[in-house]
């Protein structure tokens, strides 16, 4: 069980891990009356007189992935920061399986999985030692850890590096590293930003079966990526951000129809509103 001092989600939450949970829809609330695993409502953050989210609201559920897609500067990578706890929110609320993310953070990072956009891996250590690491952080030890390790490098085809240290690897393998810190424990919660970023064929085919059966048997993804076709292979609901906002939210279908390809739909993101400040940033 996942446990922080005294705190653990919902048990309502807890039910909802199942294999095959269904698509979230519209507004990512959870199937059969559920909650969902990350609500955001009415997030501001400014740095100076500069805007990096303006109103940002979100939902994803148990088993959806959710695909967040937008122009550098829209405010994607701040939004991952706050439910990551690294920055602070000027206004509005994160709730991570029912627990107030700015109250709790200590018990939301026992939920929450984090593969941020830089790589923040330990260079002079071996994978498996990385991984030992972080999954002792995520609460894991003895036998479960040692199972654990075990799945998250056959998942990321990381078997053959494992005893390397981070430092001899490849940009592509360094990649998977990354990813593997943040499934390592397997948290209900999974947040992925620009996880394939100059990554190589293998990489990205490795990391994109990990996050579908990861999302099959329960787990909320948020995946912010600028390549578009990942989303498309992850089967992934979209919320489209600009200006710090997201502007529209749906499954693939619903957003594009029949008229358009989803590289219109970003391309469409890249048009400023009369009214957006150019100031925007993350």
């Amino acid at each position: 069980m996942l446990i922080a001092e005294g705190l653990v989600p919902r048990p309502e939450i807890l039910a909802t891990w199942r294999p095959g949970l269904g698509r979230a829809g519209l507004s990512g609330a959870c199937p059969d009356g559920g909650d969902p695993m990350l609500a955001a409502s009415g997030l501001v953050k400014r740095y100076g007189t500069r805007p990096a989210l303006d109103g940002f609201d979100l939902t994803v559920a148990p088993g959806e992935i959710a695909g967040l897609i937008g122009p550098n500067g829209a405010g994607k990578t701040t939004f991952v920061e706050i439910v990551s706890g690294l920055v602070r929110p000027d206004a509005g609320t994160v709730l991570v399986g029912g627990l107030d993310a700015l109250r709790s953070g200590r018990a939301v990072r026992r939920l929450t999985g984090v593969a941020p956009q830089e790589l923040a891996l330990y260079q002079t250590v071996t994978v498996q030692e990385n991984l030992r690491l972080f999954g002792g952080l995520a609460g894991l030890h003895g036998r479960t850890l040692d199972a654990a390790i075990s799945r998250v490098l056959d998942e990321l085809a990381l078997g053959p590096v494992a005893g390397k240290r981070t430092a001899e690897l490849s940009g592509g393998q360094r990649r998977r590293v990354q990813a593997a810190t943040a499934m390592v424990g397997s948290p209900p919660l999974l947040l992925l930003d620009e996880p394939t970023a100059g990554a190589d064929p293998q990489t990205r085919s490795a990391l994109l079966a990990a996050v579908r059966a990861r999302a099959a048997a329960g787990t909320a993804v948020l995946y912010t990526t600028h390549y578009l076709p990942e989303l498309t292979e992850l089967n992934a609901t979209l919320a489209l951000v600009r200006a710090g906002r997201v502007i529209t939210r749906g499954t693939q279908q619903e957003l594009t129809g029949h008229r358009r390809s989803l590289d219109d739909l970003y391309r469409s993101l890249t048009v400023p509103a009369p009214e957006e400040d150019s100031d925007a940033v993350a």
